[in-house]
């Protein structure tokens, strides 16, 4: 909340929004362990990120194995949802994706929006986190496409959402 507070009045930031932030389940489950039940994500835009990939990086205790993070691949896309998020409530969307922990960073993305790219910030595995050991957690996986078909993300991608190990 103090993080909030010192920030009050600074600029919005764009946010690229890919993971279970968009399962409302897995977001409402995690409001309320933290004490954010009156916080809610604006109104989003769909969006592809240009260039990346999921991977599978991050070994979670509290998902039960790895979740995904995102790795540079010329020509891949992942989709998600664009949102503008004022300056106070950005220490939420930064609590909620690891970077208060040191679980994951903030990193710049381009997104295609609407026919054109916009530069958004998405969240990815801290580099010094990144571990492939262990399974994939089949639980994020799940929170991650049911995510993903509410956020009205394309069939195809949700399709691709399951993943080999």
């Amino acid at each position: 909340m103090r993080r909030r507070a010192q920030a009050a009045g600074g600029p919005a930031r764009t946010y690229f929004a890919y993971s279970t932030i968009l399962d409302h389940d897995a977001f409402a489950e995690w409001k309320e362990q933290h004490g954010y039940q009156t916080f809610s994500l604006p109104e989003g835009r769909l969006g592809a990120a240009l260039d990346l990939a999921l991977v599978y990086d991050f070994p979670s205790r509290w998902w039960g194995g790895r979740v995904a993070g995102l790795a540079d691949q010329p020509g891949a896309r992942i989709w998600g949802r664009v949102f503008t998020v004022s300056a106070e409530d950005w220490a939420i969307i930064q609590h909620k994706e690891g970077a208060i922990t040191g679980m994951c960073v903030e990193r710049p993305v381009r997104v295609e929006v609407d026919g054109q790219v916009i530069d958004a910030t998405a969240f990815t595995t801290a580099p010094n986190r990144r571990s492939t050991d262990g399974p994939i957690s089949d639980r994020f996986v799940e929170a991650l496409r049911r995510g993903a078909q509410a956020a009205g993300l394309p069939a195809d991608y949700l399709a691709s959402l399951t993943p080999a190990e």
